[in-house]
């Protein structure tokens, strides 16, 4: 088990760095093979411009 630092990795070894990797392909991968219809642009940024607007606010 390699230690990472803090300075250079969220992660605190090289094998959970490793392994998030791997989740975060595997999501990846999947969303693309998927047949669901995406998002728009345009709401994906309302919808993150509404989060972040509330955060401001204190909410």
């Amino acid at each position: 088990m390699t230690k990472l630092s803090p300075i250079e990795s969220e992660f605190a070894t090289t094998e959970e760095a490793e392994a998030y990797d791997a989740w975060f392909r595997a999501k990846v991968e999947a969303r693309m093979a998927s047949k669901a219809p995406g998002i728009p642009h345009d709401e994906v940024m309302a919808r993150m411009q509404a989060i972040i607007d509330r955060r401001a606010d204190g909410g």
